[in-house]
């Protein structure tokens, strides 16, 4: 029998980040990137449900049943976990991911100084970007740290769900779940511009409005922080260009080129001892970047990335070759990541 509390405990211990409960497979923990069996034997359809199920009210369940999948967060004694409920080809099975109680410093993450440098920017936009699973909230939790550590600011996050939960310091956190304090992330951010704030966290930009709203405020004189799916730098302009209606992209453009202050672009490698570490390119919007974003040639943000190191840019394989010379990552991590970089 597995018992679920024991299993959260279990996975804490073994710095899990998530917990896979599938129907034919042994219970999966996600350790250092890779999948790590816990249990010797595979999980019956029965017990899978079961074991999902269970993390559900009555209520909740009915909803579940209704809808065919469940998101919610819960907490204990020993921390906070977000969990995901679904149906796998007609099977139940869950996913929960594990979230740290603190966040993380810049330093302790071993990001690069720029980092820091964009966190004390007042006002624009910096984006954090990358695939799913990358570090990006993360990453967006340190800088809200760095600025709560140091600045009288007031800052307001938008989230969904709150993964990191940030204690008043030099400034003030204040942060709303999208579904439990705010109905959406546009609303959400439609309301933070009448809370007067000097800084305005989105958890994720999904939609044409809520990336309008985000650069105007960013163009007045909030520094809007979020994070945005994408594979690489180059392709993020025609990735938020692709949210606006026909009509829309000139302006779009416009703001963009206005009000972006630059964007860190990062993967989470696996190291050579079994953890991870972020690898990450940076652009800093210069003038060269905002005729290019005006100009509809993102493909050409490469190119001032690799000749713009005395602003403090970083291209992804010099973070990559950094870690490798370091005995940080393998080689064969090194080539798997830079074969996209070319």
């Amino acid at each position: 029998m597995i018992d679920i509390k024991q299993l959260l405990r279990h996975a804490k211990a073994q710095k899990a980040t998530d917990i896979h409960i599938c129907a034919g497979a042994a219970v999966l923990l996600r350790v250092g990137g890779r999948l790590v069996p816990v249990t010797k034997e595979k999980l019956t359809a029965e017990r899978s449900r079961e074991i999902s199920l269970s993390l559900l009210t009555e209520e909740q369940k009915t909803q579940f049943e209704k809808n065919l999948d469940y998101d919610l967060m819960l907490a204990d004694a020993d921390g906070r976990y977000r969990v995901n409920i679904g149906y796998f080809d007609g099977q139940v099975g869950s996913t929960i991911r594990i979230l740290p109680t603190e966040p993380k410093t810049i330093e302790e993450l071993s990001l690069p100084g720029i980092v820091k440098d964009l966190a004390g920017r007042t006002k624009g936009l910096v984006l954090i970007t990358g695939s799913t699973s990358q570090g990006k909230t993360t990453t967006m939790a340190a800088m809200i740290d760095e600025i709560n550590n140091t600045c009288n600011k007031h800052i307001v996050t938008i989230e969904d769900p709150i993964e990191y939960v940030h204690e008043n310091k030099k400034g003030i956190v204040r942060q709303r779940e999208v579904g439990t304090d705010t109905k959406s992330f546009y609303s959400g951010l439609r309301a933070a511009l009448r809370q007067d704030p000097d800084v305005i966290a989105i958890g994720e930009m999904r939609d044409y409005e809520t990336i309008r709203i985000a650069l105007t405020a960013a163009e007045t004189g909030v520094l809007v922080l979020s994070t945005l799916h994408a594979i690489s730098i180059d392709k993020i302009i025609e990735r938020l260009i692709s949210y606006s209606p026909a009509d829309g992209e000139s302006q779009l453009r416009f703001l963009l080129a206005e009000s972006l202050q630059g964007m860190i672009h990062q993967e989470l490698l696996p190291t050579a001892d079994g953890r991870q570490r972020v690898a990450c390119e940076v652009l800093i919007v210069t003038g060269g970047a905002r005729n290019i974003i005006r100009r509809k040639g993102g493909f050409h943000l490469r190119s001032i990335i690799e000749t713009g190191k005395k602003h403090g840019m970083i291209t992804m394989s010099e973070s990559v070759n950094t870690l490798l010379e370091g005995g940080i990552i393998s080689e064969g991590v090194a080539k798997s990541v830079l074969v996209n970089y070319k």
